[in-house]
């Protein structure tokens, strides 16, 4: 039976469609690495467009370490945490995160959207307040929304930390003040101001959060994060992250932090007390990524070298990426249609990169996200960029013919 309900999303999904903004998903025949197979490109594509940091996704030791896991532990714990889900491998894990952000303990959850969703609510009480920048990720957002009534929520202008420091003089007769911020920001690949944060956060006697998503793996010496960058380890009081990124790939999020922290998530966190733990897979598979990371840095010097050579190449070539020091690095190209159209074209030319438009990014500010990976060669980088150069070219968004 058609219902109401069924008409209004057939109607709406047409509407996508015709204004050239419907999600395509793409399908991949074999492991993500820099070279991939896909379903839509009839063949390979150098990837571009993934989380892949380290090239960690199929590395020898990650995948073994994901096989070995399931032979000793099985295919998953079928039950929640507090029950009879918690494995010895996942307090292995959990120890192993906890060195890595130089903390006392962690907390594994089924993602880093639910390890920040599950966070706020059981730290705050009312009357405290939580201070979000304005670009931070929706996993911040949606959490905020989630803690209790009385706790007031209010944003400070994108990395404006005069902005910063008037809301925190507003609310310094609160119990408790929470900074939270991305590490680095996903949609525009900069990274937070940590040294003012941090700064302020001790003038107010404030705690820092850092999801730091998208800094492991890629920011810092060692790739321990926003926090390893500016040699901070011991200022940032908790830390979200993810296993999906660059420690393997594959799912799970987290929480780091000092031990009473992790006490009362484990204790009220509806994200992690209603939901299963994480696979053995997975568990072991992000040990393994761990350890394949802090083991061989010039994983990390690669990955940094790569960034810095295909930013070279892009401004060579015409381009006006926005600044960062992050692996990622978006080309603004205004409109969401255009830009999955761009996508579109580069993916004819063997290179799967993503337009991303409203509503992931504010209306007019649609770009191409080019994400890079120590596993890229030169090679890979020139082919991408020549490309780049002629779609460039023949939609307009450089001078000259394509």
């Amino acid at each position: 039976m058609r219902t109401a309900l069924d008409t209004r999303l057939a109607e709406q999904i047409d509407g996508l469609k015709a204004a050239g903004t419907y999600k395509t998903l793409r399908h991949l025949d074999s492991p993500m690495a820099a070279h991939t197979s896909m379903r839509e490109a009839g063949g390979e594509v150098i990837v571009m467009s993934s989380n892949n940091y380290l090239g960690l996704a199929d590395h020898p030791a990650v995948v073994q370490g994901s096989i070995d896991a399931v032979k000793k532990y099985g295919a998953g714990t079928a039950s929640v945490r507090f029950i009879c889900g918690t494995m010895t491998l996942h307090e292995e894990l959990e120890t192993e995160l906890a060195k890595l952000h130089k903390t006392e303990a962690a907390m594994t959850y089924s993602s880093c959207f639910a390890a920040s969703m599950g966070l706020f609510a059981p730290l705050t009480q009312p009357g405290d307040v939580i201070i979000s920048d304005e670009l931070n990720h929706a996993c911040i957002i949606d959490g905020m929304r989630l803690v209790k009534k009385g706790v007031e929520k209010t944003v400070y202008r994108h990395s404006d930390m005069a902005h910063l420091k008037e809301l925190l003089e507003q609310h310094k007769n609160a119990p408790a003040r929470l900074i939270v911020t991305d590490g680095v920001f996903s949609m525009e690949g900069d990274i937070a101001n940590l040294p003012e944060i941090v700064k302020l956060a001790k003038q107010y006697s404030a705690t820092v959060i850092v999801d730091d998503s998208h800094g492991v793996g890629v920011m810092g010496k060692t790739g321990r994060g926003t926090a390893e960058h500016y040699g901070l380890m011991d200022e940032v009081d908790i830390t979200t992250g993810t296993l999906g990124k660059a420690l393997g790939g594959a799912a799970g999020g987290y929480v780091a932090g000092r031990k009473h922290v992790i006490d009362m998530l484990v204790q009220a966190s509806r994200t992690h007390i209603f939901s299963n733990g994480i696979s053995p897979a997975t568990a072991g598979g992000a040990m393994a990524a761990v350890k394949t990371m802090l083991g061989n840095p010039k994983m990390v010097d690669t990955l940094h070298s790569n960034t810095q050579y295909f930013r070279d190449g892009l401004q060579k070539r015409g381009f006006k990426p926005l600044d960062g020091e992050s692996a990622i690095v978006p080309i603004i190209v205004g409109d969401t249609a255009f830009a999955i159209s761009i996508a579109d074209k580069l993916l004819k030319k063997g290179v799967f990169v993503t337009g991303f438009g409203f509503p992931v990014v504010p209306e007019g500010t649609a770009r191409i996200r080019v994400q890079i990976s120590a596993a890229l060669s030169k090679s890979d980088m020139d082919t991408v960029l020549n490309a780049l150069e002629s779609v460039g070219r023949e939609v307009g968004l450089l001078k000259g013919a394509a």
